[in-house]
């Protein structure tokens, strides 16, 4: 009977697959994106956020999240807080700004809020072909460069310097030393397809700092922390400061096509696209992602959007949203490894943000450099990311170079109303606001 009501639901034998194999498919893609319970409370804690409260917030935002996607959008996708979104939240908005984490929370849940209106009212499809595919491959190589420039700083590879801005730390140093060995590892065991290898690396780190005295094991299981400390401790009226403007923007901005291309790419893997190559309830899986964000803002954590790592899911014969179920599951009881996650030292997780980067600035050999109008912005917007610390300057920044430049070399034709007022909007606010 059981059986029966799972597979009518999930139409499992419509997709040609099976529990086990959907249940095989979950696990493998949990694996895959696991290192998220160690990295997102690393990196948040630092905004001042309650490290337990954070831990608890990210496994319960990405099972809410997966299982909305999974129960109702019927789809493999897992979703959980987003790797630079959760930087950006701590190193651009509260430590860059100077906001309180509670406001950068307010600023995530109106974010969220507003996709959601996007997808009910099924505006996402004018704005995604709206902008141009130069500023989404600019803005995705930025956010792997700050996601970079964080990772090799958390580690003092990368230090301050007066003169220079920055300068080569010390890389006989402990931290500095984990943290490369870290990437190499990572890095290998990725181009090897082994399941895993981020979390792998992650903890293979922590237990050699163990092992040789730099690193304290805080143990294995326990009761789940308490997430009293950031729940419903958002501030929304904070959050509508028109300075904030951007901020609620590059929130929206990134996990909007973040959303979408981690959709369209992995039901494009596994073959879940209609005849005319579009995706099915595509309105759900976005308010899905869109509700998911909302209820991690009130839980205590940054934007959830979904995962590409589902493809290894999707590789491993996951076709239904069983699969999402799975990883839900697998990430209530992660609510019990809170010690472990305790133990992991910023430099465990340095080599896996790094990896990340490689990953998201893979996106600049899609540009097209042999036309100065597309890649000049290109660079500019993935450039003034890290070097400015803040996705919403470099999308500022990119829209704004993106208009000037074409305008100026008569491509008026490039250009479209969407563009270009936000173009003005973003030059306005750095004219008048700042």
């Amino acid at each position: 009977m059981l059986k029966r009501l799972i597979d009518d639901h999930f139409k499992l034998s419509e997709h040609g697959t099976d529990v086990k194999t959907e249940v095989i498919a979950g696990i493998t893609t949990f694996l895959t994106m696991a290192y998220i319970i160690f990295v997102n409370p690393s990196i948040l804690s630092e905004s001042g956020m309650d490290y337990g409260a954070v831990f608890v917030a990210t496994c319960v935002a990405a099972a809410i999240g997966c299982l909305i996607m999974g129960l109702w959008a019927n789809y493999p996708i897992a979703q959980a807080p987003g790797m630079g979104l959760n930087a950006f939240f701590t190193y651009g908005v509260v430590m860059g700004m100077g906001y309180s984490w509670e406001t950068a929370l307010g600023a995530v849940f109106l974010s969220g809020f507003t996709f959601f209106l996007l997808s009910i009212f099924r505006i996402r499809e004018w704005i995604i072909n709206s902008i141009p595919m130069s500023l989404r491959l600019g803005i995705a190589a930025g956010i792997g460069l700050f996601l970079a420039m964080i990772a090799l700083q958390n580690a003092g590879i990368v230090v301050a310097n007066e003169a220079t801005y920055v300068a080569l730390g010390d890389l006989s140093a402990p931290s500095a030393l984990y943290a490369l060995l870290g990437f190499f590892v990572i890095t290998a065991l990725a181009y090897l397809r082994v399941t895993g290898a981020v979390m792998i690396g992650i903890l293979g780190v922590t237990l050699l700092a163990i092992l040789l005295g730099h690193n304290e094991f805080g143990g294995v299981m326990s009761m789940p922390p308490s997430i009293a400390p950031t729940l419903m401790s958002l501030d929304i009226a904070g959050a509508l400061d028109v300075a904030m403007f951007s901020v609620i923007f590059a929130f929206l901005f990134v996990d909007l096509f973040d959303t979408s291309g981690t959709l369209v790419g992995v039901a494009h893997r596994g073959g879940l696209l209609d005849e005319n190559g579009k995706l099915p309830r595509i309105g759900r899986a976005m308010m899905a992602d869109s509700t998911a964000s909302m209820a991690g803002a009130v839980l205590g954590t940054s934007t959830t959007t979904s995962y590409i790592e589902s493809t290894a899911g999707i590789a491993s014969g996951g076709r239904t949203g069983l699969t999402a179920v799975v990883v839900a599951a697998l990430f209530l009881i992660s609510l019990f490894f809170s010690p472990l996650a305790g133990s992991i030292p910023a430099y465990a997780t340095a080599g896996a943000l790094l990896y990340v980067a490689v990953l998201m600035a893979g996106s600049l050999a899609h540009a097209d450099w042999d036309d100065a109008t597309e890649a000049a912005p290109v660079l500019i917007a993935a450039l003034a990311m890290p070097l400015t610390f803040s996705i919403a300057e470099g999308i500022a920044l990119g829209f704004i170079s993106f208009v000037a430049i074409k305008a100026l070399s008569g491509r008026f034709k490039d250009l479209n109303p969407a563009v270009v007022v936000l173009a003005l909007i973003f030059a306005a606010k750095f004219l008048f606001l700042d």
